[in-house]
């Protein structure tokens, strides 16, 4: 089947996933969604795929949740409930990822924001464009860590650095994620992609069931349970999203004004 809104390409044994919505910072709406896991669960199918280069088109990887795909109900004040569409649709996804018995270098091109930014911290390796930035945007609009940040951000920079990330919602540039452990390696811009595809090169040439393994082992080496965490998640945004302050900071966002957080 052919993707709408990913490119999927295929050679030498590894696929390029490129998130193709470019226009709005390549945000996740349901059909992205859909896609994204759909496309997981054929890479995982096919044998003759044995690496991953996951990035994004245009001048960003991800600037996670396209909030206007629900900007009427926030405009009438019906807040939708957050809680169902991560156990539906984000979590299956953060799933697919890091059961899939093969490696995912992340190319990070760009901004890595909220989901987006969970994303990167969800494949296996990670290389950075000298202009990238992660950013835990979450609290910015009211609302909790989601996608697994909880979960991989404390196992890969500490709970200290995660909790800073988390709390301020400050951007980390792509030289001080490779400072904190948070990425593998940054290089200039123009030169991501043939890193990240010479890296996944490499990988398909080694044996890919023991990568699997040791993958699997890694996952389970991880303190606490990956599932348990993306359903507190999950119950998380669920109350955060019925919040006055999620409200607001999803208005303030689409009329391009400060917001006014009154902390209820």
């Amino acid at each position: 089947m052919a993707f709408s809104n990913l490119l999927f390409e295929t050679a030498g044994g590894v696929v390029t996933l490129t998130l193709n919505r470019p226009d709005v910072l390549n945000a996740f709406n349901a059909g992205l969604r859909r896609e994204l896991t759909e496309a997981f669960q054929r890479i995982d199918a096919d044998d003759a795929i044995r690496a991953v280069v996951f990035t994004g088109a245009g001048r960003g990887f991800s600037a996670g949740q396209d909030l206007r795909e629900r900007g009427d109900a926030y405009e009438t004040g019906n807040v939708p409930v957050l809680g169902e569409t991560l156990r539906q649709e984000y979590n299956p996804l953060i799933l697919a990822m890091r059961n899939l018995p093969k490696p995912i270098v992340g190319a990070i091109n760009g901004v890595a924001a909220g989901a987006g930014c969970s994303l990167a911290l969800a494949c296996d390796l990670r290389v950075a464009a000298g202009n990238a930035t992660f950013l835990q945007a979450f609290v910015r609009v009211g609302l909790v860590p989601d996608s697994g940040s909880s979960f991989f951000l404390p196992h890969l920079i500490g709970a200290a650095r995660a909790a800073e990330m988390m709390f301020l919602a400050e951007p980390i540039t792509a030289q001080r994620a490779e400072q904190l452990g948070l990425v593998n390696r940054v290089v200039p811009a123009e030169q991501l992609l043939p890193a990240a595809q010479e890296m996944a090169a490499k990988l398909a040439q080694l044996p890919t069931k023991a990568i699997g393994q040791a993958k699997r082992q890694l996952n389970l080496a991880l303190a606490g349970s990956l599932e348990a965490v993306l359903d507190e998640e999950a119950s998380g945004q669920a109350m955060a999203s019925q919040t006055h302050d999620h409200l607001e900071g999803v208005r303030a966002f689409l009329e391009k004004r400060a917001p006014n957080f009154l902390g209820r």
